[in-house]
């Protein structure tokens, strides 16, 4: 295990795709991003995906400084092309844009085709929580089959991330819920099968219908090797909360998927990309200010009140793990696994890329 202080990790990982062919400001945002992803705790959308970026970039699955493209525009509504661009990149530029009609009309729908992996949803919500809003997002991944739905063992549906963020008055802390509608991300698994915090036992489920909490189920035999493919397993991911889960992430395939135009994980071999159907409302033209901010004070208030389950534990609300995970990391850094760290420390080495004394 490697503790390596943010700003310098993030300044690496800058460097890593600049190098690989992305401009400078489109490093240090995709740096920004996948580093929040580890302050928070959520490792699996972190800086482990660089070496899978960097792929993807030479292969041209995704594209550098992209910006979006709108099929449809409306004052409530627009349906926005990312053009296969670094989700980190055309993402932002979609969610500012649902902001700016929110502001003006109280409500948008902003429909995101062809983005390139989104990352953690909850940046999203917190961009449009800073901003004052409460947003809804459903999303999905066309070309990613890794989930079983429930009642079977073959794989039909993407992780389908769903997030819901709501800002709170007086600085309060954002109520931020995000989750992967698969019981775990796929991410998770790349961070067990290196070494990191283990899945459930039940997380995976293989063709004879045995459940699993071992990647090979997943990525096929691993041992001696840094690939992670899911193409190479067998097995699938199984959804969260049994059938409620997987309707739940069924709703993200059509939603996030068929209604954008992006197209659903399958059937048939799709280039991989995000979708995203997020949905924007300002409290301001609800009528209601003084009156939300106090019932949703009390609500909280109540709800952590609760007696815990276990002696010396907590009743939390969305959101609070994040923000202590992101006041310790900030403080003390942000941990590695030894294998992720190789296999970003190779990927760096395939661009050009060098550590420097400065950096790490």
């Amino acid at each position: 295990m490697k503790t390596i202080p943010v700003a310098q990790l993030q300044s690496f990982v800058a460097e890593i795709f600049t190098k690989a062919g992305c401009s400078a400001a489109e490093g240090k945002r995709i740096a920004h991003y996948l580093t929040q992803a580890n302050l928070v705790g959520h490792d699996s959308h972190g800086v482990i995906r660089v070496p899978r970026y960097v792929e993807a970039l030479k292969a041209g699955t995704v594209l550098a400084d992209q910006t979006i493209d709108k099929v449809i525009d409306t004052p409530v509504l627009a349906v926005v092309d990312g053009k296969y661009g670094f989700g980190q990149t055309v993402t932002p530029q979609a969610v500012q844009l649902g902001i700016d009609k929110a502001k003006q009309s109280g409500v948008a729908v902003i429909a995101l085709r062809h983005s390139g992996h989104l990352g953690r949803a909850g940046d999203w919500a917190e961009m449009a929580a800073a901003a004052g809003l409460i947003s809804i997002h459903f999303v999905n991944v066309a070309g990613s089959l890794l989930v079983a739905p429930f009642g079977g063992v073959e794989r039909r549906i993407s992780t389908a991330p769903f997030c819901v963020g709501v800002p709170m008055p007086n600085g309060q802390q954002a109520l931020i819920l995000d989750f992967a509608t698969a019981l775990v991300a796929e991410g998770k698994v790349l961070v067990a099968s290196n070494g990191g915090k283990k899945v459930p036992d039940n997380a995976m489920i293989e063709l004879d219908g045995r459940m699993s909490g071992d990647p090979t189920t997943l990525y096929g035999p691993i041992a001696g090797t840094s690939a992670r493919l899911p193409q190479n397993g067998k097995g699938a991911i199984r959804t969260f909360g049994e059938h409620k889960g997987s309707g739940l992430a069924f709703m993200c395939e059509i939603l996030g998927g068929a209604l954008t135009g992006g197209g659903t994980c399958g059937p048939g071999p799709r280039q991989l990309a995000n979708g995203m159907l997020s949905i924007y409302m300002s409290p301001d033209f609800f009528g209601s200010d003084h009156a939300y901010a106090e019932e949703a004070r009390n609500y909280i208030e109540f709800f952590k009140s609760a007696k815990p389950a276990t002696p010396g534990g907590e009743v939390l609300i969305p959101g609070e793990t994040e923000a202590r995970n992101r006041a310790d990391r900030t403080k003390n850094g942000v941990p590695l696994q030894d294998d992720t760290w190789a296999a970003i420390q190779a990927a760096a080495k395939s661009v050009g890329a060098e550590i420097t004394t400065t950096q790490i």
